[in-house]
């Protein structure tokens, strides 16, 4: 029985340091496809659909492939029960006090953000690939989920992620806005209210960077968010770049040259993800520690699980994997 003692005193022997993990991941960010586990946390595919299949069957993950008119998804993943049960005891609390519902994740199948969790998600997870190249020089330090910003500043506003990026004697933090095409531009730009309003409770100004699906789309929330800078009381707290997918090769690849300062309309450079201390030279480097401890906006359960290291642990022989 996948639920019963034995079982999970079977898996504490068998799970790896990796395994763990990838439950931390999928806990924090709810789904990711097989793509993305294999830019995470393997090198190839084989390796990656044997050890996850034998997840699956071992109850500590679920996995389920949407529909698709023509061609077929990805499998997807989200935590099954077994994961959730030896995330909890690992960090030394009740299950029950994990908040996690099997019920819940496994209806992420049919829920309509999915198609939104999983492109957000794929930009964090392109910085995770890029930092594990051979010779890579920069490195996805903090990714922060949604679900926890919403915890945390959910009263004021909800990015759709938090990140952190270092290359070379440079570190950069943003929150990003994944916009799928769908939101209102109106409803985008109000938001950047809420971002003033943040930075004023927490007295730390961040980037925040929204991606959009075309250019096109691009031209029109330029033109929407300069309006929105434009009528804030301190424009200068509020700090907005965007690209699209269509501005490089990668579309998801936010460590590229892609990324354009709002209230210049004019400016047609784009400037990589290190490089956005250029567009605003009175950014500072963010401080070594967690970015929302200034912010008392929230009440945060002490059961709470910390975000987890974006950086996939080492194998025996101290390479990434």
């Amino acid at each position: 029985m996948l639920n019963s003692v034995e079982h999970h005193a079977w898996l504490a022997r068998h799970l790896t340091d990796r395994d763990r993990w990838l439950c931390r991941m999928l806990f924090e960010h709810h789904v990711l496809t097989s793509t993305q586990i294999i830019d995470i946390a393997f090198t190839g595919r084989r390796a990656a659909n044997l050890r996850l299949r034998n997840l699956y069957q071992w109850g500590v993950v679920h996995r389920f492939q949407p529909h698709r008119d023509r061609g077929s998804h990805p499998m997807y993943y989200v935590l099954d029960t077994a994961g959730a049960v030896a995330l909890a005891r690992e960090a030394g609390i009740d299950p029950k006090e994990l908040g996690y519902s099997r019920e819940r994740e496994i209806g992420r199948a049919f829920s309509l953000q999915l198609a939104h969790t999983v492109g957000c998600n794929g930009l964090f997870t392109a910085l995770i690939r890029r930092g594990r190249e051979p010779g890579a020089t920069g490195m996805l330090t903090t990714w922060w989920s949604a679900a926890r910003c919403g915890r945390h500043w959910g009263d004021i506003v909800t990015p759709d992620g938090y990140g952190r990026w270092r290359e070379g004697n440079r570190e950069v933090e943003w929150f990003v806005e994944f916009d799928f095409g769908t939101e209102q531009l109106s409803r985008l730009a109000a938001k950047l209210a809420r971002y003033e309003r943040l930075a004023d409770a927490t007295g730390i100004t961040t980037p925040v960077l929204v991606w959009m699906p075309s250019a096109a789309r691009e031209s029109n929330a330029r033109k929407a968010l300069a309006e929105a800078l434009r009528g804030l009381h301190q424009a200068a707290r509020v700090l907005v770049a965007t690209t699209n997918g269509e501005a490089n090769a990668n579309p998801l690849d936010m460590a590229a040259p892609r990324w354009r300062r709002v209230d210049e309309l004019g400016a047609t450079s784009r400037v990589a993800l290190a490089d956005l201390p250029t567009l605003w030279p009175s950014l500072r480097t963010p401080a070594p520690t967690a970015p929302l401890q200034a912010s008392q906006t929230s009440a945060i359960p002490r059961s709470e699980l910390a975000p987890p290291s974006p950086i996939p642990p080492p194998d025996s022989s101290g390479r990434r994997r």
